[in-house]
């Protein structure tokens, strides 16, 4: 589907006046498809065993420091079943790419969860198996998020993301073939980006058939190869936000809590502001949560009482509406 508005490197590089403009416009778009609504989804971070090497993420194989855990199976379940937030209506499974957690913890985690609630389920687990990535549909969950990282195939590879970036991009098309709702992103501002980049991450994610796309800023992470390298810009960040959403205005945008970091003063609600309709508690237990090492060991968690009060301060609500509801209604509205 060709977008309706491509941006430029004016707009992702957009400042003063020109930057206003461009997340008003954004904003406007969201309003219009979405009202005053904003979708809420709970994450449990269920491992972080992980057979990749990327550079940027703390959890890579070669981090020797990092104490590897898989969550417990009842732990998990208790909670979410008995335990959850009343104003979640969708729960993120993720973990490192680790197939063994995969099968014998996510599996039976969906299966236990479309059996139990009303939830929607969505898996971040990395490029697993057609096997197992089928029993994962069969179990109930509709949504996968798998992000291609970068637009670039030559940083991409330096950064040792997973494969390649054109195996990547397959993936996720192979997935959308599957009948997933898939979700991806990119990171803004990852060392070695040139000044074209960021508008080239906006034209791969417009090629994907895709249902959602995020935007994370760059964090250095304190046990990775990464850790002396600059932040990415919190303004570059928006921008890619804002030009999403005026791409796509049908698609789901997370307000990602990395956002605290690159924004301490407001960041996250000015994501609110710039095309961002959809926010994630953090549901991982706290015995493990500190070792879920995405970037900074030291995270802002965004927990109920959080996201609320961002919402109130925004003039927003949740949705009552799951995301696995919205993209079913979304689909019986097309033509036969």
């Amino acid at each position: 589907m060709k977008p309706p508005w491509t941006p430029g490197d004016s707009e992702v590089h957009a400042r003063g006046r020109d930057q206003s403009e461009l997340h008003a416009a954004a904003l406007a778009v969201t309003r219009e498809r979405f009202g005053n609504e904003v979708f809420l989804r709970g994450v449990v971070e269920v491992s972080n065993i992980c057979r990749e090497n990327c550079h940027y993420c703390g959890m890579r194989r070669d981090n020797r420091q990092l104490e590897r855990y898989r969550a417990r199976f009842d732990a998990l379940a208790e909670l979410l079943v008995h335990h959850r937030p009343a104003t979640i209506t969708d729960i993120n499974i993720q973990s490192g790419e680790d197939p063994v957690a995969a099968r014998e913890l996510v599996l039976p985690l969906v299966q236990t969860l479309r059996r139990e609630t009303p939830l929607g389920v969505s898996v971040c687990l990395g490029t697993l198996a057609p096997s197992i990535t089928r029993e994962l549909q069969a179990a109930g969950a509709t949504m996968y998020i798998i992000k291609f990282e970068v637009a670039d195939p030559v940083l991409y590879r330096d950064l040792e993301a997973p494969g390649t970036l054109e195996e990547r991009a397959g993936h996720i098309r192979w997935l959308n073939a599957e009948g997933w709702n898939v979700s991806s992103g990119f990171i803004a501002g990852l060392p070695g980006e040139s000044a074209d980049t960021a508008r080239r991450n906006l034209e791969f994610a417009a090629q994907l058939p895709l249902s959602g796309c995020s935007v994370s800023p760059f964090v250095p992470g304190d046990e990775t190869p990464l850790s002396s390298s600059p932040a990415a810009s919190l303004d570059l960040t928006l921008n890619c936000m804002a030009s999403l959403r005026r791409m796509r205005p049908d698609w789901i945008i997370p307000a990602v809590s990395a956002l605290n970091i690159a924004g301490p003063d407001g960041g996250y609600r000015r994501g609110l502001r710039t095309g961002a309709n959809l926010c994630t508690m953090n549901l991982t237990p706290e015995s493990v949560r500190g070792d879920y090492l995405l970037y900074k060991r030291d995270r802002v968690i965004m927990n109920e009482a959080r996201i609320l009060e961002a919402l109130e301060a925004e003039g927003l609500q949740p949705s009552p509406t799951s995301l696995a509801d919205h993209f079913r209604r979304d689909l019986a509205m097309l033509p036969a």
